[in-house]
């Protein structure tokens, strides 16, 4: 029987040919690109350095840390995916490297940022990913999480997807995945409803100075591409989470 890492490798290949499909996963909106370009420009540290796009699914978030002047590798456990990835790296003229393994299991660096978007949930130890990505940053280095409270935040969440539920079933339209994820993973950060348990797990493996940015601008970008009201009902709040890797004792005392 498989195990679990290779039940998600397998569900994810197998979702590879539907993923791009849904507002905020190909990027090809330009207004969306746009936000999340400024996104990136703002999180990441002055290009050119050396980043890591920990789970790159089918590349969107490497390609444009590499249209900024970054050097980018992109590591995913799902084949399909990544050869998506490639695909677009290739139409675009960018050199990106891309690596087939697990996100938690990182290609050798340094790496001056790690970067990973609508990843961290996925993962059964979420603090132990975090740890190995701390360990391949430089000293000093950058984290930047890209997330949201996917379970939602506020008292009408509930009655809210009931709506949409009841609007896609009128509609006949299906969820834009190829299945319902798997629930008996044990996945410590499906369907948070606050930044808290990330900021946690950043703390507890050793990453410094975390901070938080709620993007506004990437929410209305996505929301608008659904009609109303289903662009506001399916409203999940986003944000960043920028933390330092630790100085070596000589930058310390620098």
């Amino acid at each position: 029987m498989p195990d679990a890492r290779e039940r998600i490798g397998a569900w994810w290949d197998a979702d590879a040919h539907v993923y791009d499909d849904a507002p905020g996963h190909a990027l090809t909106d330009p207004l969306e690109a746009a936000c999340w370009r400024r996104v990136l420009e703002r999180t990441l540290p002055p290009a050119p350095a050396t980043v890591l796009d920990a789970g790159t699914g089918t590349g969107s978030i490497a390609l444009l840390i590499a249209e900024l002047g970054h050097r980018v590798t992109g590591v995913d456990l799902s084949e399909r995916m990544l050869a998506r990835a490639r695909m677009k790296a290739e139409s675009r003229g960018l050199d990106i490297a891309f690596v087939h393994g697990p996100a938690e299991s990182p290609p050798a660096g340094p790496f001056g940022a790690i970067v990973e978007r609508h990843v961290i949930w996925t993962l059964q130890d979420p603090v132990a990913a975090l740890d190995a990505w701390r360990s391949s940053c430089v000293p000093g280095g950058r984290l930047v999480l890209l997330e949201g409270s996917w379970g939602g935040e506020g008292p009408f969440v509930t009655a809210a997807d009931a709506i949409v539920r009841a609007v896609d079933r009128m509609q006949r339209r299906t969820d834009h995945h190829h299945a319902a994820y798997p629930t008996d993973l044990s996945l410590p950060l499906q369907g948070v409803r606050s930044p808290v348990p990330y900021l946690d797990a950043v703390a507890a493996a050793g990453w410094l100075r975390p901070r938080v940015f709620r993007l506004r601008d990437v929410e209305w970008a996505i929301a608008r591409r659904r009609s109303w009201p289903l662009g506001w009902l399916t409203h999940r709040p986003r944000y960043a989470i920028v933390a330092d890797a630790p100085l070596t004792p000589t930058q310390r005392q620098s």
